[in-house]
C-alpha cells in the first residue's frame, strides 16, 4: 500500500457536485492498494500514520501526532499511486488491486483509522472525485508498506 499523507488545515471531497467527506485540521490521505497488499500492510500504515509526529508543539517543533492534536482524517482511494511508469510514457496500472480486493482492504484501512476515535471521513471508492485541500506547511509525506521490513 502506498499512502500520500498531506497535513491540511481543511480538506473535502465531492462526488457529482455534493460533498461526501470533509475535515478540518488533520490529514488528507491518498491511498493506493497493490495487488499483493494484505491487512498487515494496512495495520502497519495505520500505526505509522496515527503516530507520525508532524504537528507543531508549543515551540513549533514537529513533535505532535494527529492523536495528540485530536485531528481529523480524510481517506481517498487512489489506484493511480500504484502506477508503473518505468517503461514508455503511458503509466500502467496493472499492479493496482482489482476492486474485489481493493474495496474490502480500503474499508478495513478506514475502520482501523476510525478505531483511533478521530473523526474520519472518506470519498467513494471508484467514483470520479473532486478533492479540495489546503496543505498546511506544506507538509507531504509518502509511505509505502513495502518499506516496513
Amino acid at each position: 500500500m502506498r499512502v500520500v499523507i498531506q497535513r491540511v488545515s481543511e480538506a473535502s471531497v465531492k462526488v457529482d457536485g455534493l460533498i461526501v467527506g470533509e475535515i478540518q485540521k488533520g490529514f488528507m490521505l491518498l491511498i493506493g492498494i497493490d495487488e499483493n497488499d494484505e491487512k498487515k500492510d494496512a495495520d502497519w500504515l495505520v500505526q505509522k500514520i496515527l503516530n507520525l509526529r508532524i504537528f507543531g508543539d508549543e515551540n513549533d517543533k514537529l513533535n505532535l501526532s494527529i492523536q495528540d492534536i485530536s485531528g481529523e482524517i480524510l481517506c481517498i482511494s487512489q489506484f493511480t499511486l500504484i502506477a508503473d511508469y518505468k517503461k514508455g510514457n503511458r503509466p500502467s496500472f496493472i499492479k493496482a488491486a482489482k476492486p474485489e480486493k481493493a474495496v474490502p482492504l480500503f474499508d478495513y484501512f478506514k475502520e482501523q483509522i476510525a478505531k483511533s476515535g478521530l473523526k474520519t471521513a472518506s470519498g467513494i471508492f471508484g467514483a470520479d472525485m473532486k478533492v479540495s485541500l489546503i496543505n498546511d506547511g506544506p507538509v507531504t509525506i509518502l509511505m509505502d508498506s513495502i518499506t516496513k521490513n
